[in-house]
């Protein structure tokens, strides 16, 4: 499945603004919400009404051809109004939250010398705490000690590895799937380099310029528990009916799954269906949990931002841009 996205005028060719400089000018709309609770749509009618750009907030959306078990949004959809950080690399590629906080500043940049607003959009709540607070200062890479780490999760495998994480950094822990081994490596390797938790080291968020913390705006849409259980389970379904795992092998075969890509919601398990190591049944269950446990975590993120919430079964748009400073 292959997205044909319309061509948007691209930023003139004057001076671009250096980092931070008139940021305070305007703030950030940031648009926020756990997996299916239905930001895309709302966000399409936000930009459309307003004449507004939307910033995709979301690590997974940057890749190429993963576009079933993103849900990301579909061709029609992006052609209804300018999409940026959407479709950057292809999915061999290690994208980080450096790379995405860059792109997404040029982004903005040209969207500010449009005269047009930007909508920020997304579920990644670690992107979001570094768009506006900045990227915290831990320890550098330490080559050596981390391929130790790699070499032992090799032996002990990656749920043991894991159990080791939480007994020195219970916070990082808790947010991580043991099937994240990079981001599990990284919290061992730092507890060992300095002797301090890495949940402990991004506490200090340091970067931005403290105004765009201050005055952003951030709506979230929210859902009680049991119907986002639901509508996580339903969208698994319509996914798996999509053809998500032919997509998946897809990929698997050319270009391939890079460190970064596999980690996203699903795909290692429908491939290990495409495979024939698990039913259908069994895999949608398993996502849906897994995605359950995803929303959780948000849920955890966003509690460190003041958001004004709206009910996600009937969100106001009228209400929406009131918070946001939109003019529809």
């Amino acid at each position: 499945m292959t997205h044909s996205l319309p061509s948007f005028p691209e930023p003139d060719s004057g001076p671009a603004a250096g980092p931070g400089e008139g940021q305070s000018e305007e703030p950030l709309r940031i648009l926020v919400g756990p997996t299916a609770s239905g930001k895309t749509a709302l966000a399409l009618e936000l930009a459309e009404a307003s004449g507004a750009e939307i910033v995709s907030l979301d690590s997974m959306l940057v890749y190429r051809g993963m576009d079933i078990g993103t849900a990301k949004p579909t061709a029609a959809e992006q052609a209804r109004v300018p999409h940026h950080m959407i479709d950057v690399v292809g999915p061999e590629v290690r994208y980080d939250v450096q790379a995405f906080l860059r792109r997404a500043e040029e982004a903005l940049e040209g969207i500010r010398r449009r005269g047009r607003p930007a909508i920020f959009v997304g579920g990644t709540g670690f992107y979001l705490a570094a768009l506006l607070r900045g990227l915290f200062e831990g320890p550098p890479v330490d080559a050596e000690l981390r391929a130790s780490i790699e070499r032992r999760a090799d032996e002990i495998g990656p749920e043991a590895l894991h159990a080791e994480l939480a007994a020195v950094d219970p916070a990082s822990a808790a947010r991580l799937h043991p099937a994240d081994l990079r981001r599990v490596v990284r919290g061992l390797e730092v507890w060992q380099q300095t002797g301090r938790p890495l949940s402990d080291w991004q506490t200090e968020w340091k970067g931005a310029p403290r105004p765009r913390l201050e005055s952003a705006r951030l709506v979230g849409l929210h859902l009680e528990t049991p119907e986002l259980d639901r509508r996580i389970r339903r969208r698994t379904e319509v996914m798996l009916d999509a053809g998500w795992d032919k997509e998946a092998l897809k990929i698997r075969e050319h270009p391939g799954f890079g460190p970064s890509a596999i980690q996203a919601l699903g795909y290692s398990t429908v491939l290990e269906w495409a495979d024939g190591e698990r039913g259908r049944e069994e895999s949608a269950e398993l996502i849906a949990l897994r995605t359950r446990q995803f929303a959780r975590r948000q849920r955890t993120w966003y509690r460190k931002f003041e958001i004004e919430w709206l009910p996600a079964d009937q969100p106001s748009m009228g209400q929406a841009a009131r918070i946001l400073g939109l003019e529809l």
